[in-house]
């Protein structure tokens, strides 16, 4: 079931039969239970997660509020970059919200393969670099739009979060109550 993955990631940047082979070789398929962490906090990050299908969140906790960073459906790349590329422990966790399907690879075996595999190498710069312009454009979606227009966003652009996610994490993820998200809910149907 791999090669799924690979076809996916084949049309963001070409990889070499070698480097698909190699690739394939890193990948580990596991099935993930609803609500479990797939990255705790304070672990590092070690490893990259793309869904094969399910819904995940980071999240972490602000004056013991569950805060969800952001939602994750199938084919994403998902990883706490800041403890990656850090080496530090991360503040926030990886879960799941429903019965998942999860392709894993190592980041160190994956790093190993750069040298050898530059396409490889360009793939995930690529990934990284699409990674960095969501939370970008996440971090500007919190500071110059309104919790309405955060809800239509949200609504266009991940659909399936709002039929699929538990609302107080919608709620969280868009900055406001669930009594606010519910009465923009009202206005909207």
């Amino acid at each position: 079931m791999s090669h799924v993955l690979i076809s996916y990631l084949k049309k963001i940047s070409g990889l070499s039969s070698e480097s698909e082979e190699a690739l394939i070789s890193l990948i580990e398929s596991q099935s993930i239970p609803k609500n479990q962490d797939l990255q705790h906090i304070g672990q590092t990050c070690k490893t990259l997660y793309f869904l094969k299908s399910g819904l995940a969140r980071i999240y972490y906790f602000h004056d013991g509020n569950d805060v969800t960073e952001g939602f994750y459906e199938p084919f994403c790349l998902i990883a706490r970059a800041e403890s990656l590329f850090g080496g530090l422990p991360s503040k926030k966790a990886i879960q799941v919200l429903e019965d998942s399907e999860v392709w894993s690879i190592s980041t160190q075996d994956l790093f190993a393969l750069y040298d050898a595999h530059r396409d490889i190498e360009r793939l995930f710069m690529r990934l990284f670099e699409r990674a960095y312009v969501q939370t970008i454009q996440r971090i500007e979606n919190l500071q110059f739009h309104t919790a309405e227009e955060r809800y239509r966003i949200l609504a266009l652009e991940q659909s399936e979060v709002l039929r699929r996610a538990p609302l107080k994490f919608i709620a969280s993820y868009l900055g406001i109550t669930q009594v606010s998200l519910s009465r923009i809910r009202a206005k909207k149907d």
